[in-house]
């Protein structure tokens, strides 16, 4: 499909972007343009793609989206490479994601490769915009959402597909060494519902829980399973490690209630290779607190795009708080990181085929 070029009439000057990336953040700056690809049923399917200005959306007030919320989307990053370049980490398996995603939200199936192409385009046009402070990158946010002014309850006709960038540093603002999590009384997902799609209403479901881990003053918020509410399931945006002194490292099993996170599938590999015996079991939050009192449980450690790999360093609730280990970094979880973002960013050989050149 040909990709249209919209120019820019009046892209960031220069001193402005650097002023802007300087110190970014994550998720409130945003570079110069987007790639839109339209879906009309009759109309064959995609169409109209096009790359051009980053701009408010035109949408009529009956657009399936804001009604019954058919959305997706994905989350991913361009890491610059030691030679200079840029590239992708394993973007095959967003394109994969996102339309498992939008099989569940009754959406049409984008193909890969112009998920694919759609991404590099706009990385391509922005990518002045890269930050220069450790760590950073250009998040990348791939999204659909239904366009057609219809108010029956029924899969919509009419979509757009969306990529913008935003230039991204820590996720995290706390700074800390090992971050603090709120055990919450609410659920994200049950059994035959959405938990497993990456769609907006999952996470418009955990602001509230969300706002009360940072209320309390901790960095993210954890789920426990809907149906007994004893089984961890993962944090507000990210999968969950459990490492054990007798090498094991343990991570809630993929039962469609918990998102199947591409850093969680690729730790999975590497701490595999480690020599370790990876399980993936249930793991109750009585066991988390046991373990860590006993000293059984050595590190536990988060991982998602945004936030790469973080140790946990304490859990609390209403029952009281309980910290994993000295509190701080275990050697896994700083080990397995270290590996990780040095395949992401080329400074470590990238044997399993997972980074896409950008260029």
């Amino acid at each position: 499909m040909e990709f249209t070029r919209i120019p820019h009439p009046a892209p960031t000057d220069a001193q402005t972007r650097d002023a802007l990336i300087a110190d970014p953040g994550f998720g409130k700056i945003f570079t110069d343009h987007m790639a839109v690809i339209e879906y009309d049923e009759a109309k064959g399917g995609w169409h109209a793609a096009s790359l051009g200005p980053r701009e408010p959306i035109a949408l009529d007030p009956a657009a399936s989206v804001l009604h019954y919320a058919q959305e997706i989307f994905e989350g991913m990053k361009a890491y610059a490479q030691a030679d200079g370049g840029m590239a992708l980490f394993r973007p095959q398996e967003n394109a994969r994601r996102f339309n498992a995603s939008a099989r569940r939200m009754a959406m049409p199936e984008l193909p890969e490769e112009l998920f694919l192409e759609a991404i590099q385009h706009v990385v391509a046009a922005d990518k002045d915009w890269f930050p220069p402070v450790e760590g950073g990158s250009l998040y990348i946010r791939p999204f659909m959402i239904a366009t057609e002014a219809f108010l029956g309850v029924r899969p919509a006709t009419q979509y757009k597909f969306i990529v913008i960038l935003s230039p991204a540093g820590n996720y995290f603002k706390s700074g800390v060494p090992a971050v603090s999590i709120w055990q919450s009384e609410y659920t994200r997902a049950a059994p035959g519902g959405t938990g497993a799609a990456k769609t907006g209403g999952n996470y418009a479901a955990s602001l509230v829980p969300t706002g009360e881990a940072f209320e309390r003053g901790h960095d993210q918020v954890l789920f426990l399973d809907a149906v007994e509410k004893k089984w961890v399931e993962e944090l507000g945006g990210m999968n969950l490690f459990f490492v054990m002194r007798d090498g094991r490292v343990i991570t809630p099993p993929l039962t469609g209630t918990i998102l199947p996170g591409i850093t969680r599938e690729s730790l999975m590999k590497l701490l595999s290779e480690e020599g370790r015996d990876v399980r993936e079991e249930p793991y109750s939050i009585d066991q988390w607190r046991g373990d860590a009192a006993s000293g059984d449980l050595v590190e536990v450690m988060a991982c998602g795009t945004a936030a790469v790999v973080t140790p946990v360093g304490k859990v609390d609730s209403k029952d009281g708080e309980f910290v994993i280990g000295n509190g701080g970094p275990g050697e896994l979880t700083s080990k397995i990181r270290e590996r990780l973002v040095g395949i992401q960013r080329g400074s470590i050989e990238d044997t399993h085929g997972w980074v896409m050149r950008l260029g």
